[in-house]
Order: structure tokens, then C-alpha cells, then sequence
């Protein structure tokens, strides 16, 4: 009987949560699909649009692409270098530019030659706009706080989904889809099945998702229960009158600190108590930013070290996220499948829609029949009375 009330209460929280959610796990599980092979899709727009880069022995100091970048940008002198990214995979760096707008503009550089091959705003590139429907439903703060409920969400319906799952009870009928049924049982079949292939996979990016629009206080929880110091904020020592050191200087200062690591992604200080962020990608590692080295900009002491290979388990729970999220803790095959499991949520709510919509037309019918046999009993009682009292 406990068992049955506890049943039911999932399957409730379950229909209902999928039916009040349900539209924005779409959007969000079809823009997630799109973003799976966005790095390589994007890199291939930019290369078709502004040409192709071909590779060479010796690249250009990463110092005087950006000093290049600068003076091809030199009318807009509150245009600050912002970032470089520099990913082994691309055959260019990108340089962005930060405008007093608080926008971006990203400039492609050929990192053997030195030149510039073309450049575009970062907000209205397709997959920006696709990535901030993603996580924020282009509404900004307010977007974000309502993907990252919808995402808690979406990780509740997938163990409640989990546990209703009638394979449990018998392993074969849990996969089986009887296609040549009624509507409503093949419905009911393909829910389940598509439901318990991707359930698990939904709840990592849903969770991932959940801890990354709630970043502050999702890092707080996860160094607290992992027993992980938090890192602290670095900032550089500020020395009146002495000039930051050059961006190849700090560079050459983290590639001491991490030997055998590639640099990814630089950024550079715009305010004189910021420090150099160099993101870094180890032998071991399967992505391109889990580690990393900040260096003070004035005295070139190394501030932190952060090697995935040694790092704190709250560190590494972190870093975890966006294999899980992206599902390229597998590579190609995994993140094949996380482009399926994103079409999910357009299944399961379809499907989902479709059985409350027999089970709600079928207990019409039954509310039909109750009311209309309360009418004939009614109806009767009258006729006697009216034979026991006939009217004069």
C-alpha cells in the first residue's frame, strides 16, 4: 500500500511537471542538439566566410597578433582586447574585443602570417544566438533563472521517469513497443522507451545545466560537500609607476608553471588589479579549459596553479560538467547521442500530451456515464412519485 502511495505521487509529479514545463524543455533540448558540434560547425562558417588558414611550422608571438589586431582596429580606442582564443583544433586565433556596450566583436587572425581574415560581432552570430536561447531563452537574467528551474525540473522528471518505468517489474516489455496496437498503447510504448534510453543522459544535462544558471551558489554547495576550499578571486599587487609586463612575458611565466600543457585561452587584464588567466589543456585531458595558471600582470609571480591532473575534488566535480553536459566524455559516439537526446524532450512531451489526452477523455466518458445514470435514477424517482401522488 506504501509502495502504491509512492507510486502514485511520482506519477503525478511526473504527468504534471512534464505538462507545465514541457514547451521549454523543447526549445532548450532542441538548441542543445544544435550546440553538440557547434566549436567544429562554427569554425567551418567562419573558414567558408573569410577563407581558409593553412598550416605552417612556426606561428606568430601571440603578443604581436594581438598588437596587429589593435592597430587594424585603432579608430575605436575603447575597443579593449578582452581574450584570445587559441584552440588546437581551429586553424585560427580568435581575438575579442570588448566595447563600452558590454558587447564583443570577435576578430579571426591567421596565427602563421599574422593577418587579419575577418571579424563579426560575437551576440548576433548564429550559434551565439542559438546558445543564449539555450541557457538564458533570450530574456536575459530572468531567462536564465527560468531555463535553470526548467532544468531542475527536467532532472525530477527524469528520475521519477526512472523509477515509473515498467521495466523494472518485467526487463523485456520496459522495451518493447507494440507498434501494431491501439494508438494509445504504442503512444504509451514509445514514451517509455524513448524516456528510460534517455533518462539518464537528461538528468546529467539537466543537473549540469541547473549548477551552471545558478553558478555562484551551485559552487558554493558543490566545494562545501565535497570539502574543497573555494579558490580565492586573484588579483594582481598593484605597483605605482611600473607597466604591466607584455602578454608573451606572463605567457612564458605559465608555461613554466604547466611544461606540457597547451595554452587554449588567454585573458587579459583591463584593470590594473587583474591578473592573466591562461587556460590550459594537459595531455590527459578530454577538454580545453580544465586547467589553468594566473599570473600576477606587474611582478610575473605565479598566483595559482590549477592541474586537472591533481586536482581537488570540488575541482573536479566542475570539470566533469561540460563532458557530462556536452556529452563528450566519449567522444564522437557520446556526443552523437546527446544529439538525439536533445530531440527527448519533443518525444516524451508529444507522447506525454497525447496519453493525458486519452486518459482525460476516458474519464469524460466515465463522468458521462455517472451523471447521466444519476439523471435516469432521478428521472425514476420521479415517475413513482408521481404515481403515488398523482395530481387531482
Amino acid at each position: 500500500m506504501q509502495h502504491l502511495k509512492w507510486r502514485n505521487l511520482a506519477f503525478n509529479l511526473h504527468r504534471y511537471l512534464g505538462l507545465a514545463v514541457g514547451l521549454v524543455l523543447v526549445v532548450i533540448g532542441l538548441t542543445g542538439s544544435l550546440l553538440v558540434f557547434m566549436p567544429e560547425i562554427d569554425a567551418q562558417m567562419i573558414q567558408q566566410r573569410f577563407g581558409t588558414v593553412t598550416p605552417q611550422t612556426q606561428v606568430v608571438p601571440v603578443d604581436q597578433l594581438v598588437d596587429t589586431v589593435k592597430a587594424t582596429y585603432a579608430e575605436h580606442p575603447d575597443w579593449k582586447v578582452g581574450q584570445v582564443q587559441m584552440l588546437p583544433d581551429h586553424k585560427f586565433y580568435t581575438v575579442r574585443l570588448n566595447r563600452p556596450d558590454q558587447t564583443q566583436w570577435e576578430v579571426f587572425v591567421n596565427p602563421y602570417t599574422g593577418t587579419v581574415i575577418g571579424d563579426r560581432q560575437r551576440e548576433t552570430a548564429f550559434f551565439s544566438r542559438v546558445l543564449n536561447l539555450h541557457y538564458a531563452l533570450l530574456s536575459g537574467d530572468i531567462g536564465t533563472i527560468i531555463a535553470g528551474i526548467a532544468a531542475l525540473l527536467l532532472f525530477i522528471l527524469s528520475i521519477t521517469g526512472i523509477l515509473l518505468w515498467p521495466g523494472w517489474r518485467k526487463l523485456i516489455s520496459g522495451f518493447k513497443v507494440k507498434w501494431k496496437a491501439h494508438p494509445k498503447r504504442r503512444n504509451y510504448d514509445i514514451h517509455k522507451v524513448a524516456g528510460i534510453v534517455a533518462a539518464i543522459f537528461l538528468a546529467f544535462t539537466a543537473f549540469t545545466g541547473f549548477c551552471w544558471n545558478f553558478y555562484d551558489q551551485s559552487t558554493a554547495v558543490i566545494y562545501t560537500a565535497t570539502f574543497t576550499p573555494k579558490p580565492p578571486d586573484m588579483k594582481s599587487t598593484v605597483v605605482e609607476g611600473k607597466s604591466s609586463l607584455t602578454l608573451n612575458e606572463a605567457l612564458r611565466q605559465s608555461e613554466l608553471a604547466l611544461p606540457d600543457a597547451i595554452t587554449t585561452f588567454i585573458t587579459l587584464p583591463t584593470k590594473p588589479d587583474q591578473v592573466f588567466e591562461f587556460y590550459k589543456k594537459v595531455p590527459q585531458d578530454s577538454e580545453d579549459f580544465n586547467s589553468h595558471v594566473r599570473v600576477d600582470r606587474y611582478s610575473g609571480k605565479v598566483l595559482e596553479i590549477q592541474d586537472s591532473r591533481v586536482a581537488k575534488l570540488g575541482d573536479r566535480v566542475l570539470n566533469s560538467f561540460t563532458p557530462l553536459h556536452y556529452g563528450t566524455f566519449g567522444d564522437i559516439p557520446t556526443r552523437i547521442l546527446y544529439l538525439f537526446v536533445g530531440l527527448a524532450p519533443t518525444i516524451l512531451l508529444i507522447t506525454g500530451f497525447v496519453m493525458w489526452r486519452f486518459r482525460r477523455r476516458v474519464k469524460q466518458v466515465k463522468l458521462g456515464v455517472v451523471v447521466k445514470g444519476r439523471d435516469n435514477l432521478e428521472l425514476g424517482e420521479r415517475s413513482k412519485e408521481h404515481d403515488q401522488f398523482p395530481m387531482k
